[in-house]
């Protein structure tokens, strides 16, 4: 197996998590020419009645299925390809990234003072063999006031992150109560990343920086 995988995400979370575990990793971004037919919102779309859990594995796979594309396309060397994708539910309700500011305000609004989930969905393909994790856990938000999230939202943090917020940033504290996995909430659970890593023979020695 080669000793890097490639990453199918624009997210510096997820590569910093990488990092933490000591994967040698390359980007597989879509940024080239032939690229264009990757419609992100697309993907990200929800299904009528579809339930966050499935919404999420079904994305995830939608994004790596993409990712191998590109690899193909491109000619380059093959070598394991690794594709997460992070979402926030209150019950069935899907909170994506914010369009807006207007929107990340709403969104945290509707959060303030309650429990939601995030779900991130792990999907590594190595070969012809893909395997898959779901981690859930459950986020409390304290009462958040008006110029509470007007404060945040003015920071920018808000916007590209599912619900309308960033764990590891100034989020952090409207957060009392947190079970589940941190890195999972910040977009790649390292526990299931590495169980995945291992089930496919990951060998390689551990690194302290990308190349």
């Amino acid at each position: 197996m080669p000793d890097f995988l490639y990453l199918a995400s624009q997210s510096p979370r997820r590569r910093q998590l990488l990092d933490q575990l000591g994967v040698r990793h390359e980007p597989l971004l879509p940024n080239a020419p032939g690229d264009e037919a990757e419609d992100s919102e697309a993907l990200e779309a929800q299904l009528p009645g579809e339930a966050p859990a499935a919404y999420v594995e079904r994305v995830t796979g939608l994004k790596l299925d993409a990712a191998l594309a590109r690899r193909a396309r491109r000619q380059l060397p093959d070598a394991p390809v690794l594709c997460a994708d992070t979402t926030v539910a209150l019950g069935r309700r899907i909170y994506g990234k914010p369009l807006d500011a207007s929107d990340a305000a709403r969104m945290l609004a509707e959060l303030s003072g309650r429990t939601h989930r995030v779900l991130t969905a792990v999907a590594l393909q190595v070969g012809n063999k893909r395997l898959a994790a779901l981690s859930v856990s459950s986020v409390r938000f304290a009462p958040l006031g008006p110029a509470d999230i007007a404060a945040y939202v003015a920071t920018g943090e808000p916007l590209g992150k599912a619900g309308a917020y960033g764990v590891q940033g100034r989020a952090g504290a409207f957060i009392p109560v947190l079970r589940g996995s941190y890195s999972g909430i910040m977009g790649l659970p390292l526990f299931e990343t590495a169980q995945l890593l291992r089930a496919a023979g990951w060998t390689a020695s551990p690194c302290n920086k990308t190349s």
